[in-house]
């Protein structure tokens, strides 16, 4: 059946990550959809697949802990979301408990946070059972100087609550190109200091996490002879290995970042299994046709299983803010099921489909964030996003739908983005756009969506108006 012919058949109501289909034997009838978090298997403990580092021989989970989406509560003082400390606790205990033990953080997760709430909740197992990543994040020109970098190298490890690093990065080298490389890392002398610090014992492993222009990567490759990079963090999916270009007209594809660390033996930590969501919340036919395939997966298993096939892989980092999403990846990890040649060439077939649907590459990462004028980026991408993935963005008049979704995108803005937050006031001054590991043309995108916003609101305008002098 066509795409059209599907939709034509089904309609194009939303599906989440967790849905299941079930009685999907006659494509004509109602596809039932059901909460599959409901009925969630326990996962096993002991089954944990585990990866060797081939310089320490230290076995690393394959489910690696991201410490990026920490659970939050309201706080009682001044309404504000805090990191929920006693939630975090109850996660990583889950975590190791079921042999998870790479968390990895950063000081700039979490408005700064993040560091303080892993150590917290890490310091309470022993130092052996766990092995902590965490960043030198000098993303801002005023923290490139070296002693501005050496103080955020050594308040991670207070936050922390260690005396060494087990992994240690250089943090989105690529944004800012050459420039940027050479002042946060190269002419401040912090890469040779951390080279000391290796030596030193305080990092047992030296790499960096790539986003952004490829010069950057191959120079940092180039000069492994002298660095000896120990693992390099790269972005890795079934979509991002031949599609980076056509999703992200700067990016590079997957199959390249892997393949040169391949050739040099370097282990790879991936991120972004998920794109930040997008291979969970796929388009509702490409969900059900995951489903149909394989009842018993969630459609985000899929992604997660072949980004831990490879065997270069080290690591596979997931930001799980819930428990049930903490269940659903070690269900597939413990232990892995590679994916086949066949499920693979399938899940390329799958990436083809989702080139095709046009959606603002947003990870929700918010390393944009704050916006000096207050908009609220990652939630204006992620609501329009939604809308596109689910087939319910308002776009062709003539469409018997048209009217409700128009209502249904600005109601729901509305809901999860105040309108002070909203693109109409972004004035374009660009600070967001550098920090964008995605090299979202963010300006550019939210003065699209602006203007979308104010053609459904004048429509609306238009027909009440119409209304009253009829």
């Amino acid at each position: 059946m066509s795409r059209r012919g599907f939709l034509k058949t089904f309609g194009t109501g939303a599906i989440a990550a967790a849905a299941m289909v079930t009685g999907c034997k006659n494509p004509s009838k109602t596809v039932q959809i059901e909460d599959e978090y409901k009925k969630q298997v326990e996962p096993p403990k002991g089954k944990m697949t585990f990866r060797v580092n081939p310089k320490t021989k230290e076995k690393v989970s394959l489910l690696g802990y991201g410490m990026m989406r920490l659970p939050t509560k309201k706080d009682g003082s001044d309404g504000q979301d805090v990191i929920d400390q006693e939630q975090v606790n109850r996660l990583t205990d889950y975590a190791i408990e079921h042999g998870v033990n790479y968390f990895d953080t950063s000081p700039a997760y979490c408005q700064g946070n993040s560091e303080t709430s892993t150590g917290i909740a890490l310091h309470r197992h022993p130092r052996s059972s766990y092995y902590v990543a965490t960043k030198l994040s000098n993303f801002s020109p005023d923290t490139w100087s070296r002693k501005a970098s050496i103080e955020m190298y050594r308040n991670s490890m207070k936050s922390l609550q260690v005396d060494y690093i087990d992994y240690y990065l250089l943090h989105g080298i690529g944004m800012g190109g050459m420039d940027a490389l050479r002042g946060r890392y190269i002419d401040n002398g912090l890469l040779d200091f951390l080279v000391e610090e290796r030596k030193a014992g305080r990092i047992r492993n030296l790499g960096f996490s790539y986003h952004g222009e490829i010069e950057v990567y191959d120079y940092l490759l180039s000069q492994h002879d002298k660095y000896q990079w120990d693992f390099v963090q790269i972005e890795l999916n079934y979509l991002d290995w031949d599609y980076a270009n056509e999703i992200n007209d700067r990016n590079t594809d997957a199959r390249y970042l892997y393949g040169e660390l391949q050739k040099r033996g370097i282990p790879s930590v991936i991120m972004e299994p998920l794109l930040g969501g997008r291979l969970a919340n796929l388009p509702q036919y490409l969900a059900i046709e995951l489903k149909r395939k394989a009842p018993e997966r969630s459609v985000a298993s899929w992604a997660f299983r072949y980004a831990g096939t490879p065997e270069g892989v080290l690591t596979v980092l997931s930001g799980m803010t819930y428990m049930e999403h903490l269940k659903d990846n070690l269900l597939s990890y413990c232990p892995l099921v590679p994916v086949t040649k066949e499920e693979e060439e399938y899940l390329y077939g799958v990436a083809k489909q989702i080139v095709g649907v046009e959606t603002i590459p947003c990870n929700d990462c918010k390393y944009c964030m704050p916006c000096p004028y207050g908009v609220d980026i990652p939630g204006i991408f992620v609501h329009y996003n939604k809308c596109k993935n689910e087939g319910r963005l308002p776009r062709l008049i003539k469409d018997g739908n048209y009217d409700r979704y128009r209502r249904e995108y600005l109601i729901g803005l509305d809901r999860s983005v105040p309108k002070i937050r909203q693109a109409n006031h972004c004035i374009g001054c660009g600070q967001c756009e550098p920090h964008c590991p995605q090299n979202i043309r963010i300006p550019r995108e939210l003065h699209k969506i602006d203007r979308f916003v104010e053609k459904l609101k004048q429509e609306a305008l238009d027909e009440a108006a119409q209304e009253k002098t009829t």
